[in-house]
């Protein structure tokens, strides 16, 4: 998968960007929030989201992190499509949307173009805990880097076949049971212990 392009953004639109690399233009879908950020720039680096159909392999492209695990989220949702993503991503900012999930405000979801009441209740159903959960995650981790080699660990367990429920908690009691800085690899050898 392709988890960001940096290069000159050779053209912008509201729909679209072709972000150069290397001699390679690619063709990223993007959301009215992430041309907001990056209309002003000459280079910059975009996350991305390739999506594989039968028929076509798409990019779509997130100029923050936040925007990107949203769109993540609400593909995970049945009947929701990246296009759907999109419109949702492109309607209200990620902060506003994850905040009408939370409260589970049917009229606002409802509200953005191709989502009816029955798929706005779907999707606070679906993406309340996770979106709480995020939050939670932000709240209580004082430290990025912290955060960073904890979502590492949790990324490199859930590879190895490790169900994620039981990798947290296993890098929980890892990161309890140390006083000292570690690295990401010390982490999850100390999490191997506890699985």
């Amino acid at each position: 998968m392709i988890a960001y392009i940096e290069g000159n953004l050779t053209f912008k639109s509201p729909a679209y960007i072709i972000i150069e690399a290397n001699g390679i233009g690619y063709h990223v879908n993007i959301s009215l929030n992430t041309y907001e950020v990056i209309q002003d720039k000459k280079s910059y680096k975009v996350l991305t989201h390739l999506h594989v159909k039968e028929d076509a392999h798409t990019l779509y492209g997130f100029a923050e992190e936040s925007e990107k695990v949203l769109f993540s989220q609400l593909i995970s949702v049945s009947g929701v499509g990246p296009n759907t993503a999109r419109m949702v991503l492109s309607s209200l900012p990620p902060e506003e949307i994850k905040q009408a999930i939370v409260q589970e405000n049917v009229a606002v979801i409802q509200s953005i173009k191709g989502i009816g009441p029955k798929s706005a209740k779907r999707l606070i159903l679906e993406l309340k805990d996770k979106v709480l959960q995020g939050q939670e995650n932000i709240s209580t981790n004082t430290s990025n880097s912290h955060n960073t080699f904890k979502d590492e660990a949790l990324s490199a367990l859930v590879m190895l076949g490790f169900s994620k429920p039981a990798a947290e908690k296993s890098i929980q009691k890892a990161l309890q049971s140390t006083t000292t800085d570690i690295t990401v690899e010390e982490l999850i050898k100390l999490a191997l212990k506890n699985m």
